[in-house]
């Protein structure tokens, strides 16, 4: 029944009251939009309606409400309050509906009224019924093809740009999808392919990376933006068939992680100009390279000058970047440089470390005195060329010194004497180190010692007086030492904002007095801002600026005249105001640029796991508060991190990952705008937020901690497992033990975990189940870690505080391959030999050894060993296997023959599932680390020629009887067999799941000496088996299925589908009765292994012949691609390839499909219409249609889908699967 609503649709929901049993109404309806089938979702619960929460909201459960309404299908599931925000309750959140349902409170959803979100994010759909197209038109334009250009869309009929605010490649991959042209490679902002002249629809954009088009994702609405053409969002795809990625090399440095930085375009290295070159940029290219981290950004030709073109110029990156070329840059080639002016790198894989040691010598204490830097071992002086303040302060930030009172210049604190390494010296003042500045080549100069340069910092260890000098004179025994030898005036801001603006107060001699105005200037107000460590001078304002000072104070000042560079205002010529002045009260405003406004004790981090994640908070006017998520983004978390000392930015936040503030706390700023450089947040320009936002919009910011040392290799272990590097994954955070949530725990964390141990490479990321929970008193301190690969230790990564997500059960695990530690093969459990031992101890050890190990190989002389629980027992055993690793290294592992591996299960002996013989047992080998040289062994001893493929999964699990015997094998390829291959005991790492398999050639192998013959197909008919020379049948007596599999096996026909003994049924064969009474075990790789009676002469009527039909194992594949990995889909059945329909495909589907292959996840497609035929159309039989999977099925088989060859298609609609290469 449906209830007209004006504009809106209402229609009732069937649900069910849970005590009750009696059907609930609930009214469901699209609203503010100008049709029915368009608009804000809204529910009606207890009389109330409300509305939808976007989260996880996508276009299946926009399909169920088009569906429901009777509006057609859906167009798209925009979000963000894209139809303006509600203004009831929040009904529903995390609605997840497979598409199918009939109605939206059918679908996996909260308990009503449950949910995290506000109005903001409330939930919309247009559907085909709507008569509109939600989904925008778009294009890319000004590029080398219709894949790669300036973004622009087309609402109203009129094109338009993209801002590139939070523009990102998510957003990128969400327009290639859109627009049929593969994966994103790269989102250049800045307008990489030129400024557009039109509209600028859309800014602040974020897309899940999910959306069907670009404008289902957040933004700002329609034409809402504050930028300018400059700004205008680009995108390369996959199908652009250009690598948008520009080649980076570093050249003319001591190795390839340092020097140089050049780029190749069109063809063409050069290099890249240092305007505003900074260490963020570096790390961009160290990251890129893989190198590690960047330790300095040198400029001006550090590393000599290029010869070639300078590609690239005012290179801004933000940091997060994968590339180089990601970055805002000029447009290739347009630059105002030469090549003295070259940037370099210096990353921390460079094995040296650039930032030039430095300090203050011949002053009073290390915070004053001469400038000297070492240099290839040797001290040496800077010349006062060119230096000033700003090359002072960054040697007083270098040294921890505070600020720069003076940059004294010939010889202040004496003339050195070894040699001069710098001169023409020239800071911005943003640089990490002296060495990070622009000046000429190590050791050119034109100076003589009478001109070193000095610094005098403002460090309190020094005594130099800071804003809170007492007046007390200090004593030095060095004469000339600028303001430290006598006692300067105090002086201070007051009536303003903060203690960095204000009215000027000064005290001289006696009480607080006031400056007058006269002759007060900028060269004044700068040396008032360096005596308070308060950073440039902004403004010389009036008192009317700030009200004037306390009538009962009295004007101190007039007529100050300073130079600028002054250590203090004292120190400049001022006139005695007496009577000339009333007042007329000067003022100042600083940048506080390096006073640390707010510093780091104003400025902090709350609610996260430890100092360097939380919510915002800072300290303005004396009082707490938060700061607005809005604007916020990973320039101003990069101003934060630097502030409290807690490395490079990793993530800009919500208040919904560490919760709102208190209530009692204001909101103290909006839209903070840093542009990067700053020192602390305070410094960064930012809006009043008055009521325009609330308390659950708070602004959060995760740290990657890099000098905080969170954790170090202490503060982190495995433990439960067979050694050190392998178990449940434990961490110190905050002086406590606890697990890590397996939750988003993946193969990368792991990398960064087994490093920080010095385990070697990952191997694996293991869950709770493999090395068990951990004890119910120690937390769960980390949920959904994201690891980039390249921290250094795993507390570096973001991550998540887990609350109540997780429980002890879903502790996460990891297995390394531990290459550094000699963790010992399967057959090496006890300690690690003493590096002390002589050539005569291992003599004396060995020599029982030899006969046992010429004699029986070195399993044979080990023996087994006892076990307890699985592991290996310490004991005399463990001995004699040490002794063997060291003597008999070489021979170490299983001295096999040909009989001691084999394949089973697969299409004949040279394919199938590995099992080996140890210690007189068989049992597989686990497919952790298997790889082609693994395989080619295998190959070489089965004597079935070259490898073909390493396999996992393909011939199903072992035998549940049968024990994993091997993990981690690693031949080199050479090997004589698979036993001689280095190897480590999985313990219970491994199950029958993680079976390794392996393809050979089989060029040599001999044809089988059995077939099925009478049916004109091979692998169905009477058995017949070569046997003393000749063909003959095999009588049907003791015959069962369990023989049947070998036969079929043997065959490459897959697995028995019935056996008869009466072959009337196929056709009975006229060759004499030669073998009778087979026993197989169904192990045997041939019938001819088997047990069996001969029979010739013996009675067996031929109604007893045996007949057997086999079944050609179900398989897949993807042809006329590029790889394994992606083409046209295929399935085999009862023998015969055909294609696949593509009604109903899904991503879901494809993902078995790539799983099933071993291939990457599956990319998405392009919508299918547009994709007939992505890899041409097949022939011959359609085996599959309507497949529908649920995303846990091991092969595409076990998948819902019609009957075998039932379909309604034709080759046209045979679909194609991308997956990414493994």
């Amino acid at each position: 029944m449906f209830l007209s609503s004006g504009p809106s649709l209402s229609v009732y929901l069937l649900g069910v009251f849970a005590d009750s049993g009696i059907p609930e109404l609930t009214q469901l309806r699209l609203v503010n939009s100008l049709n029915r089938c368009a608009g804000r979702v809204e529910v009606l619960h207890n009389q109330q309606w409300g509305t939808v929460c976007d989260d996880g909201w996508d276009i299946k459960d926009a399909t169920v409400v088009c569906r429901q309404l009777g509006c057609g299908t859906a167009l798209s599931a925009p979000r963000g309050a894209r139809f303006g925000r509600g203004s009831g309750r929040v009904w529903l959140d995390e609605v997840n509906c497979a598409g199918t349902e009939a109605a939206l409170t059918d679908c996996e959803i909260r308990p009503w009224g449950d949910n995290d979100c506000t109005h903001k994010e409330d939930a919309g759909v247009v559907c085909s019924d709507s008569g509109i197209s939600e989904v925008a038109q778009i294009r890319l334009v000004n590029g080398p093809s219709r894949c790669a250009g300036r973004v622009e869309v087309l609402p109203n009929q009129q094109w338009g740009t993209v801002c590139d605010d939070g523009w990102d490649l998510q957003d990128a991959g969400v327009v290639c999808r859109q627009l049929g042209c593969g994966t994103a490679l790269s989102a250049p902002g800045g307008a990489r392919f030129g400024p557009g002249s039109d509209r600028i629809w859309l800014d602040e954009i974020h897309c899940t990376g999910t959306e069907v088009a670009l404008s289902d994702c957040r933004a700002q609405p329609w034409g809402d933006s504050n930028c300018n053409h400059g700004e205008d969002a680009g995108v390369v795809c996959s199908d652009a068939g250009i690598s948008e990625v520009a080649q980076l090399r570093l050249v003319n440095g001591p190795s390839r992680c340092a020097g140089r930085v050049e780029v190749l375009h069109n063809q063409q290295w050069g290099t890249v100009c240092d305007d505003s070159w900074d260490l963020q940029d570096a790390g961009v290219v160290c990251r890129q390279l893989g190198c590690g981290t960047a330790l300095s950004a040198p400029g001006g030709a550090r590393f000599g000058r290029g010869s070639d073109r300078i590609w690239l110029d005012d290179v801004h990156c933000t940091g997060t970047e994968a590339v180089l070329s990601d970055c805002r840059a000029q447009p290739w080639g347009e630059n105002n440089c030469k090549h003295r002016e070259d940037a370099g790198v210096v990353c921390s894989d460079a094995g040296i470390s650039e930032v030039a040691q430095l300090r203050l010598a011949n002053g009073p204490n290390r915070c004053a005195g001469r400038v000297e830097v070492l240099r290839n071992q040797q001290w040496g002086t800077v010349c006062d060329d060119g230096w000033d303040l700003q090359d002072a302060g960054v040697v007083c930030r270098q040294l921890g010194c505070g600020t720069a009172l003076s940059a004294p210049g010939g010889a202040r604190f004496g003339p050195g004497s070894d040699r001069i390494w710098l001169d023409d010296v020239n800071c911005t003042g943003t640089e990490v180190a002296l060495s990070d500045c622009r000046a000429r080549p190590w050791g050119e100069n034109n100076c003589t010692h009478g001109e070193d340069a000095g610094v005098v910092c403002s460090a309190a260890d020094m005594g130099v007086p800071s804003s809170s000098a007492s007046g007390v004179s200090l004593h030095s025994p060095r004469a000339g030492i600028p303001a430290a030898a006598f006692a300067l005036p105090e002086v201070r801001l007051v009536g303003g904002p903060h203690r960095c603006a204000g009215w000027v107060e000064v005290r001289l001699n006696g009480p607080w007095g006031t400056v007058c105005e006269d002759g007060w200037d900028l060269n004044d107000v700068a040396v008032v801002c360096r005596q308070l460590g308060c950073g440039p001078a902004m403004e010389a304002l009036s008192g009317k600026m700030f009200g004037p000072g306390n009538k009962s104070e009295p004007v101190l000042m007039t007529n100050v005249q300073c130079q600028g560079t002054e250590a203090a205002l004292g120190s400049c010529p001022y006139m005695d105001a007496r009577d000339l002045c009333q007042h007329d009260d000067a003022g100042a405003r600083c940048q506080a640029a390096d006073m640390g406004v707010p510093s780091s004790s104003e400025v902090r981090l709350v609610g996260g796991p430890h100092r360097c994640a939380g919510r915002v908070e800072m300290r303005l006017d004396g009082r707490w508060g938060t700061v607005c998520e809005d604007g916020w983004d990973m320039v101003d978390v990069a101003v934060l991190c630097r502030q409290l000392g807690c490395g490079p930015a990793l993530k800009s936040l919500t208040s919904k990952v560490f919760g709102p503030g208190p209530e009692s706390d204001p909101i103290l700023m909006a839209n903070v705008q840093c542009q990067g450089t700053e020192a602390a947040l305070g410094s960064c320009p930012y809006m009043d937020p008055g009521d325009l936002c609330q308390p659950d919009e708070d602004a959060g910011a995760y740290c990657q901690a890099a000098d905080m040392g969170v954790p170090s290799s202490s503060e982190v272990r495995l433990v439960g497992g067979p050694h050190r590097c392998a178990g449940r994954v434990e961490m110190r955070l905050d002086g406590r033990w606890g697990t890590v949530c397996e939750d988003g725990w993946d193969l990368v964390d792991v990398a960064v975990l087994c490093r920080q141990l010095g385990c070697g490479p990952a191997l694996k990321s293991l869950t709770s189940k493999v090395f068990g929970p951990g004890p119910e008193s120690d937390p769960i301190l980390m949920a959904n870690v994201q690891c980039q690969g390249t921290e250094a230790a795993l507390g570096s990564c973001p991550y998540m505080d887990p609350g109540d997500l997780c429980q002890p059960d879903e502790d996460a695990g990891a297995y390394c391959q531990a290459a550094d530690m000699g963790v010992p093969s399967s057959s090496v459990h006890g300690p690690a030999p003493h590096s002390g031992s002589s050539h005569t101890d291992l003599a004396v050890l060995c020599q029982p050894l030899k006969g046992a190990s010429q004699a029986g190989g070195v399993r044979g002389a080990l023996g087994t060993g006892s076990r307890q629980g699985g592991a290996a027992r310490p004991g005399g055993a463990m001995d004699l296997r040490l002794c063997l690793l060291l003597c008999f290294a070489a021979d170490m592992g299983v001295s096999s023959s040909p009989s001691d591996v084999r394949l089973v299960d697969g299409p004949h002996r040279c394919a199938g599932r590995v099992e080996v013989r140890l210690d007189g047992r068989w049992g597989t080998v686990c497919d952790d680390g298997w790889d082609l040289h693994d395989v080619a062994v295998v190959c070489r001893q089965l004597g079935c020629g070259p490898a073909m493929e390493a396999l996992s999964k393909v011939f199903g699990p072992g035998d549940e009887a049968d024990p994993v015997l091997m993990i981690d094998v690693q031949c080199q390829g050479t090997e004589a067999a698979l036993g001689n291959c280095s190897y480590i005991d999985p313990g219970q790492l491994c199950q029958h799941d993680e079976d390794a398999g392996a393809r050979c050639q089989a060029a040599e192998l001999p044809k089988p000496p059995v077939r099925l013959v009478g049916n004109n197909a091979r692998c169905s008919g009477q058995v017949e088996i070569y046997y003393d020379g000749r063909w003959g049948a095999v009588c049907g007596l003791g015959w069962d299925l369990t023989d049947s599999k070998v036969l079929c096996r043997e065959l490459g026909c897959g697995s028995p589908r019935y056996v008869t003994h009466h072959c009337s049924k196929l056709s009975r064969s006229s060759a004499p009765v030669l073998l009778g009474q087979l026993e197989c075990t169904g192990r045997e790789a041939s019938l001819t292994q088997c047990q069996a009676q001969a029979w010739e002469g013996r009675h067996c009527p031929h109604h007893r012949d045996t007949g057997v039909v086999c079944q050609e194992p179900f398989a897949l594949r993807l042809v006329n691609g590029p790889s394994k990995c992606s083409g046209r889909l295929e399935v085999r059945y009862d023998g015969e390839w055909g294609t696949v329909c593509d009604d109903n495909w899904s991503d879901t589907n494809a993902q078995v499909v790539c799983r099933e292959l071993g291939c990457g996840p599956a990319e998405p497609l392009a919508r299918k219409l547009q994709d007939r035929p992505r890899f041409g159309q097949g022939t011959g039989k359609i085996w599959l249609d309507d497949i529908r999977c649920k995303g846990t099925e091991e092969t595409l088989q076990n998948c819902a889908h019609r009957f075998w060859s039932y379909h309604d298609c034709t080759h046209w609609e045979d679909i194609s699967v991308v997956c990414q290469d493994n």
